[in-house]
C-alpha cells in the first residue's frame, strides 16, 4: 500500500478495501483456506489488494475463527462478524462501523488473480464520476466463460457506463434480426462512498434482490446509478476445487511474465 501516493493522487481521500470471507461453502467449504501456490486463498487475495495504490488498509471480515488466525498468522488484519449476515455487503458494513472512510472497496475472497490496477482504476473512476457506488465488469470475449451459464452473472450498461440491470439470464436477449451487443461479465468488485454503505445495508432486500439472489439488485431498485468500469483484463475465481490448478498456472505466467 502506498499511502503517500494516495494522498498526493486522492487529496486526502481514504480508501479501506474489505474483503468478506466465511468458512462455509456449499460447492466449497473452507474455501478461504484453501492453499494455492503455498498461500492460503485469503493471503493471496490479501496481498493483492494491499498491492493497489489507493488503498490504504485491508481488513477480512469473517465469521469464522480458523480465517481470522490465518490472517493474523500472515501479518493481516481481521475482525470478526455475525454469523448472520446474508451478504458480503452487510458483512463488510459491520465490519467498518467505527471506521472512517472516504471510499470503502468490497473484494471478492476468491479472486486471487485479481490485478491491483483493477481496484486503482475503480477507485478513480468513481471520484471522477461522483458516483455513490460502482462496480467492474469485463467482455466475455476475454474471459473464456459461457454468457449462458447461471454462474456467470450479466450486466446492460447505459450509454454513460451506469448499470441497468444485472442478471444470471443472458442477457440483453438478440431478437431475430436484431442487433448483436457483446455480453459483459461481472465481477464482484464493489465500491461504496462511505456514507453510502450505511444506507444501503439499512434497506430491506427487495424482490429483483431476493428473485436473483444479486445482493447489488437492491440499489438498482432503489434507483441507485451504479457505476460500471469495463476492464480490459481478466481474472480467474475460484468456484469449486477444480478451478485452483487454473488458477495456479494463472499466477505462474504471471511470475514468468514479471521476471
Amino acid at each position: 500500500m502506498n499511502s503517500m501516493a494516495t494522498r498526493m493522487t486522492r487529496k486526502g481521500d481514504r480508501v479501506i478495501a474489505v474483503i468478506p470471507a466465511r468458512y462455509g461453502s456449499t460447492r466449497f467449504p473452507g474455501k478461504p483456506l484453501a492453499l494455492i501456490a503455498g498461500k492460503t486463498m485469503i493471503e493471496q487475495v490479501y496481498r493483492r489488494a494491499a498491492a493497489a495504490t489507493y488503498v490504504d488498509k485491508v481488513l477480512v471480515a469473517t465469521d469464522d475463527a480458523r480465517i481470522a488466525a490465518a490472517v493474523a498468522g500472515f501479518g493481516g488484519d481481521a475482525v470478526m462478524t455475525s454469523s448472520e449476515h446474508a451478504t458480503g455487503t452487510d458483512r463488510i458494513a459491520e465490519a467498518m462501523r467505527g471506521r472512517d472512510a472516504d471510499w470503502v472497496l468490497n473484494v471478492q475472497g476468491d479472486e486471487p488473480t485479481l490485478p491491483p490496477s483493477v481496484l486503482d482504476d475503480l477507485v478513480r473512476a468513481m471520484a471522477s464520476a461522483r458516483c455513490d457506488m460502482g462496480t467492474v465488469a469485463v467482455p466475455f470475449g476475454l474471459t473464456g466463460r459461457d454468457p449462458s451459464d447461471p454462474n456467470c452473472v450479466k450486466v446492460v450498461v447505459d450509454g454513460e457506463s451506469r448499470a441497468l440491470y444485472f442478471s444470471r439470464a443472458q442477457v440483453p436477449f438478440c431478437r431475430q434480426g436484431g442487433t448483436p451487443v457483446e455480453p459483459m461479465l461481472h465481477w464482484g468488485l464493489y465500491a461504496y462512498r462511505r456514507d453510502f454503505l450505511d444506507k444501503f445495508v439499512s434497506w430491506p432486500r427487495g424482490q429483483l434482490e431476493t428473485c436473483e439472489m444479486l445482493e447489488q439488485l437492491r440499489a438498482v431498485e432503489k434507483g441507485v446509478r451504479i457505476l460500471v468500469v469495463k476492464a480490459s483484463v481478466p481474472s480467474v475465481g475460484v468456484d469449486v476445487p477444480a478451478d485452483i490448478p487454473l488458477v495456479e498456472e494463472m499466477l505462474r505466467r504471471e511470475a514468468k511474465g514479471a521476471a
